[in-house]
């Protein structure tokens, strides 16, 4: 079987097993959200942590709770790597300095999970498990919250009330994540993966000197690292290292784990708002994207260039031989599509082009089918932007789902795409006009403009994966790059909630004959030009400096 055969029936494989789950995870999902009965263990934690499960908010207290309960995360997550030195399970590692705790505080909190160090060397069993491993649940579940909220904002009338942030957070965690994790944390057990709190051990005897490695909780952790589009792994080669993903199989359970519950989440809008061809229509788009990229990145990762390539069946420097570039390529795009971070393969290795699908799939907002919650809030924000360009073109107010967008609303929703390029471009222009951030540079001219570009453009789409060609454990990088994952998390869901507050406030639109089907291909077509058109318009400049020069120089 050639290469190419065996990267398109991994892709068929991957398809059938997302459509099938589709239908059920989706419903239960809108069951989970709308439920009015509490289980007893979730009353159990609301009295822990003091919350009224039937108080229902409106957005600024839904806002509150958000951010209260990331700071509070943030504070404890930099404080247990502070206090890892005299911690037990530390595997003898000392305390995180300062610059590189705040980084990796900010990045777990805000679902991004950049990691500036190596794991399996920095980081021991409490901090891992008590610390990262609970991130990865938290914020994942944060970010389906405040995507339910805005679908409560589509679906209610004349009521700023959004439900209960806590109550939300609680059911994702419990109901969702949780079951789910249990099963697939099974299933990589079975095939390979480790999962122990074995302490460093010594392998073999080298040429200068003994290999060592220490084990962990680590398919417990690999799980919801995917299944919560997280990212960070718990050793430095990521999803590449064989005792997180040792297999081919357990490499497509890895990438269908990552698009899971962003592509179910479709489904979810759809019941929750009483149309489910509203849901099929965002799904269609999604799909469009992500089958397009993914074909394009085969394309680029398999073409020839040259008697080494042909002899390799493809461009194979950085990737792994049993993965292979199907394997490869299918889950980079999925990794930057989504919020997830993870990699199985070094993006900086990838073809000139190849690099800049992985960029451009990031830059697009991870919306394709996006990050754990933020996906789907995310292609709801451009939605409401492509309603509104259909208006001005026939000169009537847009609606969409029976409400009127009018100047808050696209003012809200424009806030929303301006934040991230802003921080993107801004901190990659500072940057490159310093000299001492170019000095981590592995790599000169446009490829080297591409990893600073990258890393900025991870930290602040909430993705974390890294070009691998950026030594970003300076306190400049630290520093910058956690800055832009708080403000690239927190700000869009200011504008989000904001959004929603204002959209449950209206009375019901009825439609009449000038009204845009949203349910429709037609719109679908029209919201993935929106999608590109956006981008394109915002960061071509940028790419035609890196990858695009790159790709056309080779």
């Amino acid at each position: 079987m050639s290469p190419v055969t065996a990267g398109v029936l991994q892709l068929l494989a991957l398809i059938s097993a997302l459509a099938l789950a589709y239908r059920p995870l989706g419903d239960h999902m809108a069951r989970v959200y709308s439920a009015e009965k509490h289980y007893k263990p979730e009353k159990w934690i609301y009295r822990a942590i003091g919350a009224d499960p039937s108080a229902s908010m409106h957005w600024p207290a839904y806002l509150r709770g958000v951010l209260a309960f990331s700071a509070v995360g943030v504070l404890f997550l930099y404080a247990l790597q502070r206090l890892q030195g005299a911690l037990p399970g530390s595997l003898g590692f000392v305390s995180i300095d300062p610059d590189q705790a705040f980084n990796t505080a900010a990045s777990f909190v805000a679902n991004t999970n950049w990691q500036s160090y190596y794991g399996e060397q920095a980081m021991g069993h409490v901090v891992q498990t008590g610390g990262l491993a609970v991130q990865n649940f938290v914020s994942a579940a944060v970010g389906m919250a405040v995507a339910v909220a805005l679908v409560r904002g589509f679906s209610r009338f004349r009521t700023g009330e959004l439900g209960n942030f806590w109550t939300d957070l609680v059911r994702g965690t419990v109901r969702i994540l949780l079951p789910i994790s249990v099963v697939g944390a099974i299933v990589l057990v079975a095939c390979g993966v480790i999962q122990n709190f074995s302490g460093i051990h010594g392998v073999g005897q080298f040429t200068g000197g003994t290999q060592q490695w220490n084990g962990g909780a680590v398919a417990s952790q690999e799980v919801i690292k995917e299944l919560g589009t997280n990212g960070g792994g718990y050793f430095n080669a990521n999803s590449a290292h064989p005792f997180e993903n040792p297999t081919p199989f357990t490499n497509l359970f890895e990438i269908f784990l990552i698009l899971l519950i962003p592509s179910a989440l479709t489904r979810t809008f759809g019941r929750m708002v009483g149309n489910l061809r509203q849901g099929y229509a965002i799904l269609a788009t999604m799909a469009t994207i992500w089958i397009s990229f993914t074909a394009l990145m085969m394309w680029t990762e398999f073409a020839h260039h040259g008697p080494a390539l042909q002899i390799a069946g493809g461009a194979m420097e950085g990737k792994e031989t049993r993965f292979g570039i199907g394997g490869s390529a299918v889950f980079a795009v999925a990794t930057t599509l989504t919020s997830t971070g993870a990699v199985n393969s070094f993006h900086s290795s990838y073809t000139g082009l190849g690099g800049g699908i992985t960029m451009l799939g990031m830059q697009l907002g991870e919306i394709a089918p996006g990050g754990v919650g933020s996906g789907l809030y995310g292609m709801l924000v451009m939605a409401v932007i492509a309603v509104f360009i259909a208006g001005l073109m026939v000169g009537r107010t847009p609606e969409y789902l029976g409400k009127k967008i009018g100047i808050r609303q696209v003012k809200l929703a424009a806030c929303y795409i301006l934040v991230t390029p802003a921080l993107v471009l801004c901190f990659t222009a500072v940057a490159m006009a310093l000299p001492t951030p170019a000095d981590s540079m592995t790599n000169s001219g446009a490829h080297g403009f591409s990893e600073i570009l990258y890393a900025y453009t991870s930290g602040a789409n909430n993705n974390g994966s890294a070009f691998a060609g950026l030594n970003a454990d300076t306190q400049w990088f630290n520093t910058t790059i956690g800055i832009a994952m708080l403000l690239g998390r927190f700000l869009p869901i200011v504008f989000v909630l904001a959004l929603a507050g204002s959209l449950a406030e209206q009375r019901p639109v009825p439609a009449t004959s000038g009204t845009l089907r949203t349910d429709k291909p037609l719109y679908a077509g029209l919201l993935v030009g929106t999608i590109l058109i956006i981008t394109g318009l915002t960061y071509f400049p940028a790419l035609a400096l890196g990858p695009l020069a790159e790709g056309l120089a080779t």
